[in-house]
Order: structure tokens, then C-alpha cells, then sequence
């Protein structure tokens, strides 16, 4: 017992309050977003065309907002921020069970796409400014396991009740998010963070001004989100065109696609944990370094699979891959990022979300015009020329680490 009081030490009360909320509001939205295509279908006289418009607007929406979110909590602090974006996002819940307008529904996905984009980075960066640096990795990878284990569960529990797609889902999407804002508010209030994770830690707020002069010759920055795109193009696809690719060359291809995706999921809830423990030693360049290879081998894997026991490995392989990168990204950003502009910084990085459009519209052209295998290798590439990025990036921020040494040492 003792030492499971010794681990819930180790963190903020508020950093285990937004663990436990991610588990909660994730698998509540997991019992509708991904249904919300066939629910739009079911419930308006949409076109395929125009519903998939809808659903694609959010995303789009999301790769602006992360960076917008991360310069206002800079600026204005985390707290209410976060808990104004859970009220819109509630709100845009709600407004798809309510609204049926087109141009309405459409304005609805992108309210809710800035919306979420706005709460996962300042989340991130309230996370971070609550956090020992040396523990950020590890609370990183515990998000991305909550968030895991709530898309896990919610399917099913929503299958089991009946609910799954249907406009209960959203409504009761919509009452956990206000919800957990509620609880979040009133958390902050106790433990009088408002203040202190406001612009990270004991750090002065930063200016609008410096923000800009910081940012525009920061260009290590800009190498790890060019990084972050080409990995989340990779990734971006995987789930678009392998569907695609498997239901036309594939028996049961469907199914197959199916029984692939659980694989994704089982191999984050299981490895998730000891893989993260087992790679602490090592760099974080490296951490990115291995998880790209990873996931290249696995898009080989896709390239030359003839059978559904290689499929399932090849995906295997890919979820390692991505198990070790995603935590390290944001554990990447939060090295170079200064301590009153994390929120920024971390917005910076959700730009690398333009991958999820670039990834299926690209892997789509790649696919029809020259079919499925030579997709996968181009994608296998694109992750290993990621790695090129992240080195360039790793490289500059340590040469500018080392200038800012020298020049301390000749003010001094």
C-alpha cells in the first residue's frame, strides 16, 4: 500500500484528475464520434459527400486551434481556457442531436474541432507545468494509455447499452464533459493552481511580442513539427487506406481490418506501461528514432502481408512504434520549450495534426493510382526521413543550448 501512496505522491492531485478525466471523457466520446457519420446519415438527408465534409472540418479546425490555444493560455492562463473549451465542446455535442442544418452542422464540427484542440494542448501544457521535468515522459505516456483505454471501452460499453451513435451518446458525451469541467473547476479552486499554471510555474507571463521573437527564430522547433507531420501522415493513413486496401484484396478484409485494429488497441493497454519503463534510459531523439523504424517496418509489413497472421504482426510492430513516439513528441517539445511559453510551444506541435488530412488524401491518391504496396513502402519512407527532422532538431536546439551557455558565463 505503501508504495502505491509513494507513486499518487509523486504527481499533482490535479495531474491525476485530468488522468482519470481523459479515461472519462474519452470513452464517452467514443460512444459517438466514431459513429457520427452514420448518425448524420440516419438522422439528416445529407449526401456522403457533404457528411464527410463535416467530420473533416473538425480535424482541420483542430490544426489551427492547438497553436491559437497554446499563445492564449500563454497569455491568459491555462485554467479558465480549459474550462471554457470543455463548455464549447459540450455544447457542440449537444448541437449535433439538436441542429440539423447544414451550414449549421458544419459550424458545430469546427466549434468542436477548436474546441478539443484548445483543451489537448492546454491540458498537455497544465500537465507539464505541474510536473517534475524528469517525469513528464512518463505522465505523457500515462495520458496517452488513459486515452487508450477509454476508446477501448467506450465502443463496447455503448454496444452493450444500446446507445452507440444514437443522440443519447452525444447528450451523455455532452453532460460527462460539463461534468468533468465542473469537477476540474472546482479542483483548481482547492488546490489554487489557477495562478501557478498559468504561464509555467514561477516564471513570468510572456508577451504577445516575445512570444513572436521567440517562435520565428526558434528553428529546431520547426524542424520537430515538420517531424511530427510526416509521423502523423504515416500514421494518418493507416487507418484510412489499409481499410480501403484491405476490402478490396483481401478476403474478409473487413473483418480482417477488424480483428487489426483490436490488435492496435490490446497492444497499447498491455505494452503501453513496461515499454515505457524499459526505454527511459535512452534518449528521447532515440526513443523517436526507434519508434519511426518501428513503425516503417510495420508499413512493410502491410506492403508485402499475404496472410491475416502477418497483417495482425505487422500492425503489432506498428503499435511499438507508435507506443514509443507519441509520449516522446510532446516530451521532445516540452525540452526545448521555455518555461512561461509551454503552452505555445505544445501548440506548435499540434500542427503536426496536419498529417491526419495530408495522410489520407495523399496515401488515397497513392493508393488508386498505384495500388497498396507501393503505398506502404512511400509511407515507410516518409517515416524514416522524419527521423532526418528530429536529428537537425536535436542538433540545433544543442547548439543553441551551448551559445546560451557561453554567452551566461561571459555576462557573468
Amino acid at each position: 500500500m505503501s508504495k502505491w501512496r509513494t507513486a499518487f505522491a509523486a504527481y499533482h492531485p490535479i495531474v491525476h484528475l485530468l488522468m482519470a478525466g481523459t479515461v472519462f471523457v474519452s470513452l464517452t466520446q467514443s460512444m459517438s464520434m466514431p459513429f457520427l457519420a452514420i448518425y448524420l446519415s440516419e438522422t439528416t438527408t445529407l449526401t456522403p459527400a457533404y457528411i464527410g465534409l463535416i467530420i473533416g472540418a473538425g480535424p482541420l479546425a483542430g490544426t489551427v486551434g492547438g497553436f491559437l490555444g497554446g499563445i492564449l493560455s500563454d497569455l491568459f492562463g491555462r485554467q479558465k481556457l480549459m474550462l471554457l473549451s470543455m463548455l464549447l465542446m459540450a455544447a457542440a455535442f449537444a448541437g449535433f442531436v439538436f441542429l440539423a442544418h447544414p451550414l449549421f452542422l458544419l459550424l458545430i464540427s469546427l466549434l468542436l474541432g477548436l474546441a478539443a484542440s484548445f483543451y489537448g494542448t492546454v491540458s498537455k501544457a497544465m500537465m507539464g507545468d505541474l510536473t517534475a521535468e524528469e517525469k513528464r515522459f512518463r505522465v505523457f505516456s500515462n495520458r496517452y494509455l488513459a486515452i487508450n483505454l477509454g476508446v477501448a471501452v467506450g465502443p463496447m460499453l455503448g454496444a452493450f447499452l444500446g446507445i452507440s451513435g444514437s443522440g443519447i451518446a452525444f447528450m451523455l458525451t455532452a453532460c460527462s464533459t460539463v461534468l468533468f469541467a465542473a469537477v476540474l473547476g472546482i479542483a483548481c479552486q482547492k488546490y489554487q493552481v489557477s495562478a501557478h499554471a498559468a504561464a509555467g510555474q514561477s516564471a513570468e507571463k510572456a508577451s504577445l511580442p516575445q512570444i513572436w521573437n521567440v517562435l520565428k527564430r526558434d528553428v529546431a522547433l520547426l524542424a520537430f513539427v515538420v517531424g511530427g507531420i510526416l509521423l502523423v501522415t504515416v500514421h494518418g493513413q493507416m487507418s484510412v487506406t489499409l481499410s480501403q486496401y484491405l476490402r478490396e484484396n483481401m478476403a474478409e478484409g473487413v473483418a480482417l481490418f477488424g480483428v487489426m485494429m483490436s490488435a492496435n488497441g490490446i497492444t497499447v493497454l498491455l505494452l503501453q506501461v513496461p515499454l515505457t519503463r524499459l526505454v527511459e534510459r535512452y534518449s528521447l531523439f532515440s526513443r523517436i528514432a526507434g519508434g519511426a523504424a518501428l513503425m516503417a517496418v510495420g508499413e512493410l509489413g502491410f506492403a508485402f502481408s499475404a496472410t491475416w497472421s502477418w497483417f495482425v504482426a505487422a500492425m503489432i510492430v506498428f503499435t511499438l512504434g507508435e507506443i514509443l513516439i507519441v509520449p516522446a513528441e510532446y516530451a521532445q517539445i516540452d525540452q526545448i520549450s521555455p518555461a512561461n511559453m509551454r503552452g505555445t510551444y505544445y501548440g506548435a506541435q499540434s500542427v503536426s495534426m496536419l498529417g491526419s488530412f495530408l495522410g489520407p488524401w495523399a496515401g488515397g491518391m497513392v493508393l488508386h493510382a498505384y495500388g497498396g504496396p507501393p503505398m506502404f513502402v512511400l509511407m515507410a519512407a516518409l517515416a524514416m526521413i522524419s527521423v532526418i527532422f528530429y536529428g537537425l532538431g536535436r542538433r540545433l536546439h544543442e547548439k543553441r543550448s551551448r551559445q546560451d551557455g557561453v554567452q551566461m558565463k561571459t555576462v557573468s
